[in-house]
């Protein structure tokens, strides 16, 4: 039998967008409180694994989270601020934030690709951050797009990340798009997908990176709408009859004045 750690630990690192917060935590240890100070590496992996955001300190841009841009010890590191800050898993917060200029074999591309992104992300995006990190000892670059989008009062969040590895010795570009979105009024659906994608750069400049990451994004977009047609016109109406087992339409202005079992059920007698 798994212990309550791993049980919490587990319910944590598969939270939906935008829904891992302190009152959810708390009720998922409401009778072992202590446990919330046991749960680091959750949180860690959670925050990392989906990219949270963060603004720092006296800023107004979000910043990302991820193995890709740590420093070790709770620290990481943005490239357009030129920052490293600290960050608290737990609170999902940024302190300490120091400068960290980039510098390295890979730091002119890097560069070149957040200038190449920001125009792209800034069109087709209304609330995401971005961001390009040198990995592997300076021989590869990882790029990070992640949108949030939270409607609690309706019921529903969602979250677009993607991830991709680009390898300057081949020009190649690898990498996946993964979409989560919860629904929960009256039910629970949740929706994840996770879209492989490469692709070969022939400028390999940051706008030619750029360009190859917008035209695989919208093609995958467009996968994505055409997929939820082809669901709401096929598998959801499979779901429930189109008409009443009477094959009739009801009159809905007349409704009030249908007898149960007679007019509806279409009952021969009438009284």
């Amino acid at each position: 039998m798994s212990s309550p750690k791993a049980i919490v630990s587990s319910f944590v690192e598969g939270a939906p967008p935008g829904e891992v917060s302190s009152g959810y935590i708390k009720a998922l240890t409401i009778s072992t409180p202590n446990l919330v100070d046991e749960l680091g590496p959750a949180f860690k992996k959670y925050n990392e694994e989906q990219f949270t955001t963060v603004k720092l300190p006296g800023g107004s841009q979000q910043v990302i989270v991820s193995s890709h841009n740590s420093l070790g010890g709770g620290r990481y590191y943005d490239v357009e601020s030129s920052c490293s800050f600290a960050f608290d898993h737990a609170t999902q917060k940024a302190s300490a934030t120091e400068s960290h200029v980039l510098d390295g074999a890979q730091a002119d591309l890097t560069k070149s690709i957040l200038k190449g992104l920001s125009a792209y992300v800034k069109e087709h995006f209304t609330n995401a951050a971005y961001g390009a990190y040198p990995i592997e000892n300076d021989s590869k670059i990882a790029i990070i797009i992640v949108a949030n989008k939270y409607s609690p009062n309706n019921f529903w969040n969602g979250r677009w990340r993607s991830l991709y590895i680009f390898d300057p010795s081949s020009n190649s570009l690898e990498g996946s798009i993964k979409v989560d979105v919860h629904y929960y009024e009256d039910g629970n659906v949740r929706l994840l997908t996770n879209k492989p994608l490469t692709a070969s750069v022939p400028s390999a400049t940051g706008a030619g990176i750029a360009r190859e990451i917008s035209a695989a994004e919208k093609k995958y977009q467009e996968e994505l709408n055409r997929s939820f047609t082809s669901l709401s016109e096929g598998a959801f109406k499979a779901l429930r009859r189109q008409l009443p087992v009477t094959r009739q339409k009801i009159e809905w202005d007349k409704v009030a004045s249908y007898r149960l079992g007679q007019d509806i059920g279409g009952g021969a007698a009438r009284r």
